[in-house]
């Protein structure tokens, strides 16, 4: 059986980044709450994709390529960080975007125009119909100019990009160890395109047999996640040479917390951001001698 070291890697995040516990949040939902703070991986304004690019752009660079072509919402950090890392190793990025042209362009997009990245905008409507002939199309340009290309999915999901989070659950059990505190039973984490789900659910099964993974929806409905994030997870166990399988029942999402669309925030969500902050301040208040929480 292979190791996720047998796999070559570009440094890209810092590493391990923190897991943190949130005692205030915890006693007020009964549990004992811990967050893996991967908003820290630094590299290109940070995120989950991080670990996944450590392992899709050592391919590029095995294969000498030239220009990289991913794909995303309107302010995808998926895109921005692809938009990144292409640069750092002498790429041109390309992005093609669910979205219209902006006026002004701001937050992610500002990164992407900061980072040169070549911007495609596709009518929202048509997103879905167009955009894997839209990419071939900016594939089949560079190979005319006599440049490599490479496809990278969107939210970098693949079997090879899934080892990054083989490789989290690694990274937790080592922190977890060294605190002298057991597996958690459950891990909750959000989905979009399942890559980041299926390399927690081949991790945990290989170290912590009895955790549950629990995925929540941001667009799709449950069954389509259960059956890509299970091949996905499969593929990722053979890359490992590991005799695992998954079926798409194995696959735990939970879809009913979708707001109106893709991006748009819910009451529900509003009102959780507000009671996680709130805690956590409540916490740090807490932890500075003589100062009472007031909140």
């Amino acid at each position: 059986m292979k190791q996720t070291d047998d796999f070559e890697r570009v440094p890209l995040g810092f590493f391990p980044t923190p897991l943190e516990p949130l005692p205030s949040l915890s006693a007020s939902l009964g549990i004992s709450l811990n967050i893996k703070r991967d908003d820290y991986t630094g590299f290109g304004g940070g995120g989950n994709k991080v670990r996944k690019l450590e392992y899709l752009m050592a391919d590029a660079c095995r294969q000498q390529v030239k220009v990289v072509i991913t794909t995303g919402g309107h302010q995808s950090n998926h895109a921005r960080m692809v938009a990144a890392a292409a640069r750092k190793f002498g790429m041109k990025p390309v992005l093609v975007l669910r979205g219209h042209q902006p006026e002004v362009y701001q937050g992610n997009l500002l990164l992407d125009k900061l980072f040169g990245a070549e911007l495609e905008f596709l009518d929202p409507d048509g997103y879905f119909t167009q955009i894997e002939g839209a990419m071939d199309a900016h594939a089949a340009a560079a190979q005319a100019r006599g440049e490599k290309a490479l496809i990278i999915p969107l939210g970098g999901a693949t079997p090879l990009g899934a080892l990054g989070y083989v490789r989290a659950i690694e990274e937790m059990d080592a922190q977890l160890k060294q605190r002298h505190q057991p597996p958690p039973e459950v891990i909750v984490a959000p989905t979009g395109s399942g890559g980041t789900l299926a390399g927690l659910y081949v991790g945990a099964r290989r170290y912590w047999p009895d955790c549950k993974i629990v995925g929540i929806s941001v667009s799709a409905k449950s069954e389509w996640f259960q059956t890509r994030i299970a091949a996905m997870a499969q593929d990722c166990a053979n890359l490992l040479a590991w005799p695992q399988s998954w079926q798409p029942e194995d696959i735990w999402i939970e879809d009913q917390y979708v707001g109106s669309s893709y991006g748009v925030p819910s009451a529900g969500g509003i009102d959780a951001i507000y009671r996680v902050a709130r805690r956590k301040v409540c916490y740090w208040i807490r932890c500075i001698p003589g100062r009472p929480c007031t909140a």
